[in-house]
């Protein structure tokens, strides 16, 4: 895999030009991306590196794949649906636009689900092309873990960014809400839709977002004595697989005997209301931002998305309004559980990658907190007895993305040490 940290180095100590590591992506697409089918669109080589060559930045040498519902003014976007084909935006998302300000260059749009939802995108995992790469941002994630570019975007309004990464081996980031705009990306739950990260290493993500964004973000050492780290027994721990069960007990082994002091965190019925809540509130939402396209398009959709919007346009105003208050409730609980840890400890995905392109695995260890608005990433590094990747999900208080960053980086670095 590429790695943002490495690229920034090389091009500000002069090893490489900016235009050269972006190169590199171009190559690695060339060469590996027939059989994955992560990309939907790949940018204009001469173009870009020209773009490359004039970029001074904070992110030049950098060459980011785009999951295919973020607007950009010079390639198609077309939301993983026919209903768009071929359609060309005006203007860059404005996430889009602060990374070329910045430097950076879009090296192409990566496979999306079918307007970021559950029906399957004809991308294959890195790791065994017979296995899911989880969705909807099924292109990023495979992108970044097959080494074609350094950095990619997703969304998640589920799970869309913390399970595919997992499933692919790659680090994930779900920022805290709204720490990212959304402006320019096509909206599916406006009270839900984050925008994420992939990269290689969970530093890489913190470094890149840090630079992007002028927050201090980018990772730091943290004393693994001074951690405090819930392990979460959710109502949903029965769904997790045997080995993702014994890949979550390892990475607090690991945890507590580097010194950090970990307890087990009983899930509040708060937030098992909240759970369960979150499909009211994703449904109704998405049966109004798609509007437009249920009177126009809905026999180009395909059935599981008929059936969410169809559902969600039967759900009462006032039903909608309950699973909100059950929201900010749950809200409320998850800020009073970080009085007690700094860091919960869960799994990323129910296991490993599904076998088979049908399905893009269940997200029900992530939409709580998508829900919530809370940090997330996923920490890369353990595998079942089949040699898939395993993830691990850590999630810290509300707008303490650094300390989950810098945690990821600490657990991912103890994971390596086999």
């Amino acid at each position: 895999m590429q790695s943002v940290l490495k690229i920034l180095a090389e091009v500000e100590t002069g090893a490489v030009t900016p235009a050269e590591a972006v190169a590199r992506s171009f190559d690695a697409i060339d060469r590996l991306d027939g059989p994955l089918n992560a990309f939907a669109h790949v940018a204009d080589r001469k173009a870009a590196l020209a773009s490359a060559a004039k970029a001074g930045g904070p992110l030049a040498g950098i060459a980011v794949g785009l999951k295919d519902i973020f607007d950009t003014h010079d390639m198609p976007t077309e939301l993983g649906t026919p209903v768009y084909a071929g359609r060309q935006p005006k203007t860059d998302a404005a996430s889009v636009a602060m990374m070329r300000a910045r430097g950076a260059v879009v090296a192409g749009k990566t496979v999306t689900t079918e307007f970021a939802f559950l029906n399957p995108a004809a991308t294959r995992n890195p790791h065994n092309l017979d296995h899911t790469p989880g969705g909807s941002s099924s292109g990023s994630a495979a992108a970044v873990a097959a080494g074609m570019v350094p950095i990619a975007t997703g969304t998640q309004t589920g799970g869309s960014v913390i399970r595919p990464a997992a499933y692919c081996g790659v680090a994930g980031y779900k920022p805290s809400f709204r720490l990212v705009p959304t402006v320019g990306v096509k909206t599916f739950s406006w009270s839900l839709d984050t925008l994420g990260f992939f990269a290689a290493g969970v530093a890489d993500a913190a470094e890149f977002v840090a630079r992007l964004t002028g927050r201090p973000l980018a990772a730091e050492t943290v004393d693994p004595k001074a951690l405090r780290v819930g392990l979460y027994r959710s109502g949903v721990w029965g769904e997790a697989s045997p080995d993702m069960k014994a890949a979550v007990r390892d990475a607090a082994r690991r945890l507590a005997a580097n010194g950090a002091t970990v307890t087990e965190i009983a899930e509040p019925g708060a937030l098992s209301d909240a759970r369960e809540a979150h499909s009211t509130i994703q449904n109704f939402e998405a049966a109004m931002a798609l509007a437009f396209e249920w009177e126009n398009h809905r026999h180009q959709m395909s059935e599981v998305l008929f059936k969410a919007l169809e559902q969600g346009r039967s759900i009462r105003p006032d039903t909608y309004d309950e699973a909100r208050r059950t929201a900010r409730r749950a809200r409320h609980e998850t800020t009073e559980l970080f009085d007690k840890v700094d860091i919960l400890l869960t799994p990323s995905a129910t296991g490993p990658a599904p076998q088979g392109l049908e399905s893009t695995g269940s997200p029900i260890f992530n939409k709580l907190w998508t829900l919530t608005g809370n940090p997330c990433v996923n920490v890369p590094g353990l595998r079942d007895k089949a040699g898939m990747p395993l993830g691990i999900q850590l999630v810290a208080r509300f707008a303490r993305d650094r300390l989950v960053l810098s945690a990821g980086t600490l657990l991912e670095t103890l994971l390596s040490d086999t």
